[in-house]
């Protein structure tokens, strides 16, 4: 009559087990997230903004409504090197 009345049965394993393997991992995550932060920020892992191109800004200026097409068309002679066209 062995685990009818005083033992946990299959069920009370079962979950103890998957309990087991979900605190584990709770741990486990917690050191590896620790460690993450901790450690020095890599000169390899950030990657530098690539510089604005002169034709990029004047092209978001004319998309904000800052200048009207003709002044964009006329900077954009100028800088690549047609002025007056």
């Amino acid at each position: 009559m062995y685990g009818w009345n005083d033992g946990m049965g299959l069920w009370g394993y079962v979950l103890m087990s998957i309990s087991m393997v979900v605190v584990w991992g709770a741990i486990i995550t917690g050191i590896v997230l620790l460690a993450r932060s901790l450690r020095a920020p890599s000169p390899y892992g950030t990657h530098p903004q690539p510089p604005r191109v002169a034709e990029d800004v004047l092209a978001e200026r004319f998309a904000r409504v800052e200048i009207d097409a003709s002044e964009y068309r006329d900077r954009l002679a100028v800088l690549r090197g047609h002025p007056g066209t």
